[in-house]
């Protein structure tokens, strides 16, 4: 399955977003580059991370979006992890 035009754009939006105009958000440029909420952009870009498509796209990209949700799911389960347990 390809990507849609609106997926590659937010490969490539990902990929430089803060090439743009300095003193500029990253919120700011996902509203005025691709039309909608960061918070949309956040569940789109989560669910096309999964694409095969969107890897075969942009491999590099992808993968560190990939590892970082990793480390970040890592860091949430070692730190309950360690909240949890109490030294007796």
């Amino acid at each position: 399955m390809d990507l849609t035009p609106p997926e590659r754009a937010l490969l490539d939006f990902e990929r430089s977003w803060w090439l743009g105009p300095a003193g500029k958000t990253k919120a700011q440029a996902i509203r005025d580059r691709l039309g909608i909420s960061p918070s949309a952009y956040r569940g789109r870009l989560a669910r096309l991370v999964d694409s095969e498509a969107a890897l075969a796209y942009d491999p590099l990209l992808v993968g560190r979006l990939r590892r970082r949700r990793l480390a970040r799911l890592r860091r949430r389960f070692e730190g309950e992890a360690v909240r949890g347990s109490r030294p007796r």
